[in-house]
């Protein structure tokens, strides 16, 4: 059976520098981790966890809760964070909400009994689910993942969703848009789709336009349900020439339903999400979005987890950068001018109407 001292010899270097490699600690040179983890390929070396577990009174694991395994943008981020626990020899145990705020609370409490070392989560809403927040207090180590708290010295990575969305809004404006709804996930669901919101709503000001309520469609849910209740509002003699969506997965919804409807994206309807998912690419039209680097943010969110295990870091968040993403669901307004429909009106701080 292969041994650390065969992957030691493999790549040249003390078994010390092995063992740093492969716990993921950041006083390696990369040059030397790519060297230690070809030699822990080529021999097949498999981090014997049962006797490091012995020995060392830990489990080499940690818990992953993440909102749902289906939508991409959280199947992506886990990629990058299996790859970074493999890495360093450590597993992973993963759990979902299903976007129920109740099971916050109740899935970290299950990955606490499975002895896990740290949690990386993505809440409902740290601000008020407070399961960040019971962490701290039983000294475990966490790190958000999406989730932009509102303290800056709370350990996250995450992109600025609300400067992130006011550039996309940007987008859409600068195409002759003026007429731009919002539709998103249910606000007590995600903070996210809230805080996108709000930057809707700033570069609407910004730009002299009125922002639209906020329409709230239920993210969980059977297809025809769906279509029946967006239905109300893309049948209406005012619907908006675009449609900003909180998520991804919600504006390819959106743009199926259009159909269903008879609608024309982007020749009725432009549309435009929030990710980046490579699905976006493949559907007809392409998807305009904002990419957010989620296999990255994954692995980012491991190295600061280990950081926060070996108390070789302050918790503090890490914004990631955001890019947009063009899409042909996104188009030129008909006729449309920016300067010669710019309209000034105010609107409350949060503007919403839910779809049941």
């Amino acid at each position: 059976m292969t041994t650390i001292q065969d992957v030691a010899m493999r790549a040249g270097c003390a078994i010390s520098t092995v063992s740093r490699v492969l716990n993921g600690s950041p006083h390696t040179t990369e040059a030397t981790r790519v060297r230690v983890m070809a030699a822990v390929d080529e021999l097949g070396y498999r981090v014997n966890t049962i006797g490091r577990s012995l020995k060392t009174q830990k489990t080499g694991a940690f818990g992953v809760l993440i909102p749902s395994i289906t939508n991409p943008v959280f199947a992506s981020s886990l990629g990058g964070i299996e790859e970074a626990a493999r890495t360093a020899g450590y597993d992973i145990i993963v759990t979902t909400s299903n976007y129920d705020p109740g099971r916050d609370g109740e899935a970290v409490e299950a990955l606490l009994a499975r002895g896990v070392e740290g949690v990386l989560l993505t809440v409902t809403d740290p601000a008020t689910g407070r399961v960040a927040d019971r962490l701290a207090a039983r000294h475990v180590p966490h790190v958000l993942l999406y989730n932009q708290p509102i303290d800056p010295a709370v350990a996250a990575v995450t992109v600025d969703n609300r400067r992130a969305t006011a550039d996309l809004t940007g987008e859409v404006i600068a195409r002759g848009h003026t007429d731009i709804g919002y539709v998103s996930g249910v606000f007590g669901s995600s903070d996210r789709a809230r805080i996108r919101y709000a930057g809707y709503c700033d570069r609407m000001r910004e730009a002299g336009l009125k922002p639209q309520a906020a329409v709230e469609v239920p993210f969980v849910g059977q297809d025809r349900d769906f279509v029946a209740a967006v239905a109300r509002f893309l049948n209406a003699p005012t619907r908006p020439t675009a449609l900003l969506c909180s998520n991804d997965l919600l504006a390819i919804r959106i743009m199926a339903a259009a159909r269903t409807l008879g609608l024309r994206v982007p020749e009725d309807l432009s549309v435009a999400g929030f990710d980046g998912i490579d699905i976006g690419r493949m559907v007809e039209p392409s998807l305009a979005t904002i990419l957010q680097p989620a296999a990255d943010m994954g692995r980012q969110a491991v190295q600061f987890l280990f950081a926060l295990m070996r108390g070789e870091r302050e918790p503090a968040t890490l914004i990631m950068p955001h890019t947009f993403r063009p899409g042909r669901s996104l188009a030129a307004a008909r006729g449309g001018t920016i300067a010669g429909a710019l309209r000034a009106a105010p609107a409350p701080a949060l503007n919403r109407k839910t779809i049941p």
